[in-house]
């Protein structure tokens, strides 16, 4: 599945909105409740999961880069009014502008325009099963990129969880397709994902993240733009309710709001914390399916403890 969210809590709702601050400048040293950030990532999952179905609508409905051209323009559009309404201060400099940038690239045009080419064949449990490899390589990184220590306990807790994902999509994936090419387009996607997260923790945390937000999708729509218009011409869509709500869903809940809360959480901890409840996100699809009457098997309930152990271990790491 995609990146990938519905309903929460009135304060969650001001904290992906807001933004939490006010000044173009985080207070060092100030974070939220250890309760309270949990949740805020577990909500993110769940947004991030609940992401697939409307992407695939946009996906089936129209021209797919086309729709994340538009998706990402509008989303920025939307951004930079609560930015500049909220009062975010404008990045200094240029390189300021040109990480901004970078980080539109690589999260936005790169994981999702590589994702949407790959779902054309792929099936959804392969892809998600590879995307899933994302806290492991992140972990991997960190200690170069970030700093951040890779030590015994988070390497096992890293390694259960992203077993307990394999052992739930394997038993699900059925006769899906896996071409190599659509396999290694989703890996890299995986690749530029990990990359983004790099960047705003390197470069970009310490500014305003509204403003940010905005800027990073604005940027996302113009290097997808030449790859829309070359390899499919004329954009078109098949109008109706379902790709307007599934296009209204993206824009304010997953670019505007789930960018928002993804970017608080990266500045309330490290990012191979963080990034390890991305586990969750089969857990919500179980949980999903449960409710249209698919049962459980031990293999379910087997590999979503092995994701609840392994995210408990690397929090506590």
């Amino acid at each position: 599945m995609l990146t990938s969210n519905i309903a929460t809590r009135q304060t969650s709702c001001v904290v992906a909105w807001v933004g939490v601050e006010t000044s173009a400048v985080r207070a060092p040293g100030i974070t939220a409740a250890r309760w309270f950030r949990t949740a805020a990532a577990i909500f993110f999952v769940f947004l991030w999961g609940t992401a697939f179905v409307p992407s695939k609508i946009g996906l089936l409905a129209s021209s797919p880069l086309w729709f994340l051209v538009v998706r990402f323009g509008v989303s920025g559009a939307v951004g930079l009014a609560i930015a500049v309404a909220s009062g975010a201060a404008w990045p200094r400099g240029r390189r300021a502008w040109a990480m901004i940038a970078l980080l539109g690239v690589l999260a936005n045009a790169m994981y999702l325009g590589l994702t949407y080419e790959a779902l054309r064949h792929l099936a959804a449990g392969i892809g998600s099963l590879v995307t899933s490899a994302n806290p492991l390589i992140l972990a991997l990184a960190a200690p170069a990129f970030l700093g951040e220590p890779l030590t015994r306990w988070k390497s096992a807790g890293m390694l259960l969880g992203f077993a307990g994902v394999v052992a739930i999509m394997i038993a699900r994936s059925g006769s899906g397709t896996a071409q190599p090419r659509d396999v290694a387009l989703v890996f890299v996607a995986t690749i530029g994902s990990v990359a983004s997260t790099i960047v705003f923790k390197k470069f970009l945390v310490e500014m305003d993240m509204r403003m940010t937000t905005a800027l990073q999708l604005f940027a996302a729509a113009f290097a997808l733009l030449p790859f829309a218009v070359v390899t499919e011409g004329t954009p078109h869509a098949t109008l109706g309710f379902p790709i307007v709500a599934s296009f209204v869903y993206l824009v304010v809940v997953m670019s505007v709001g789930g960018s928002l809360l993804w970017f608080w959480l990266l500045e309330q901890g490290e990012a191979s914390r963080v990034t390890a409840y991305y586990f969750l996100s089969p857990v919500f699809g179980l949980l999903v399916a449960s409710l249209f009457g698919e049962p459980l098997s031990l293999r379910d309930l087997g590999g979503l403890a092995a994701i609840a152990v392994g995210i408990a271990i690397v929090q506590r790491a």
